[in-house]
This record gives C-alpha cells, structure tokens and sequence, in this order.
C-alpha cells in the first residue's frame, strides 16, 4: 500500500470513529511523524479527504475536520434516498433471489446487543457489498459509496438507541426479503421507510446532544 493510502486510510478510520472529531486540526508535520510518512504523502491523503468533504481548509495553514450539522445531515438523506431506492428497485429486477433471501435470513436473527453491534454493521457492510453487485451499475455504486463515507460519521448518532437498531433490523430485514422476492416497489418503499426513520431518530438524537451541551 503506497504511503498516501495509508494514511488516508488511517485518517479516515479516525474520522468516521469519532478519534479526529468536527473541529479537530489536522497539522500537516504531527500528522506526517504520527503515521511514519513524509508530508507530501499526508498531503496527498488530506487532498482526498477535502475532495471527500471530509476535511475542510480554515485558512491557508490550518485544515480542519469539517462539522456535521442538522443542515448537513438532511441534505446526504436526500441524495441517500434517491440512491438507495434506485438501488434496491434495480436489485430487485436484477439480482440472485438467494443472495438476499439468505441476508433476510440473517436479519431476522440479528442482534443489536451493546456487545453485538460490530457484528451488524458488518451484516450491513455485507448487505451493501451485495446491493451494489445487483444493480451492476458503475455510476450508481460510485455515488453511494461517497455517501456511505460520510453516513459511518452520522451512524454513530443511532448507536445509542437501542429501540431504533431494532427497528432497523426489521427494516432491512424487508428490504432484503422483497428484493428476494423481486418485488421492486415493495423493496423502494422499505427503503424509503427505513431511510425516513433513520433520518428522523438520527435528528432527533442530535438535537439531544445539542441541547444537553446547552444545558452543561
């Protein structure tokens, strides 16, 4: 792996996982020596990041984390949804029924204990692995998985909810079963449920967190 990609790699970790949060600094020489790269490297892997959105420019010498908001939030669900329904309609028409019959399978048993949690995201990363081989369209592939980039960072709003993770099971639980079934406008409208619901708890949660930091 060249020095530029695991950096970008590494940083990118950090990013999504909260360790560099909204606001955080990025400077060019602790990062260079913290990861055992030389700066033009880790200018390289902070140019995608910017590219990603992920990072933003302060002002000529500073780079930044850049800050997700409610504003932001509503704007990556609507290029979400109109990605994700596309996508599940097309796999429907197109996909191995099996594929998704045994992914409805593994939902339906699904856990989203405290101590399970790493284990459905997985499932979820499986699922979309297998969503994005369906529809067999390089464009739309493309598209989401530059949404999914900056959707690992909101996620982590939801990972405190427990009544909302369970509902999440049961939504893709119905995603995956009518795109077994190939019944795209079931599959689109599962979709369009579960990205709804998802949407209004991770708004919600994040105008609690507001609100507490008011408060304190």
């Amino acid at each position: 792996m060249r020095a530029s990609d695991r950096a970008y790699a590494t940083l990118l970790d950090e990013i999504q996982a909260g360790l560099l949060p909204p606001g955080a600094v990025i400077a060019e020489a602790e990062q260079a020596a913290r990861l055992g790269v030389s700066r033009t490297p880790l200018r390289e892997a902070i140019g995608r990041l910017a590219a990603d959105g992920l990072v933003v420019q302060q002002s000529p010498r500073v780079t930044v984390v850049s800050d997700v908001d409610a504003g932001d939030i509503r704007e990556l669900f609507e290029v979400r949804r109109a990605l994700e329904e596309s996508a599940a309609r097309l796999a429907a028409e197109r996909a191995e029924p099996a594929v998704f019959a045994a992914l409805a399978a593994e939902f339906a048993t699904a856990s989203v204990a405290a101590d399970a949690l790493d284990a459905y995201y997985a499932l979820i990363a499986r699922f979309d692995t297998a969503l994005d081989a369906a529809v067999r369209n390089d464009y739309l592939t493309s598209a989401l998985r530059t949404v999914r980039t900056h959707l690992v960072r909101v996620r982590r709003l939801a990972r405190d909810n427990p009544e909302r993770l369970a509902a999440s099971v049961a939504e893709h639980r119905l995603i995956a079963a009518a795109i077994a079934a190939r019944d795209a406008d079931l599959a689109a409208h599962a979709t369009h449920v579960h990205l709804h619901n998802a949407l209004t708890s991770i708004l919600t949660s994040l105008d609690a967190t507001v609100r507490n930091q008011g408060a304190a």
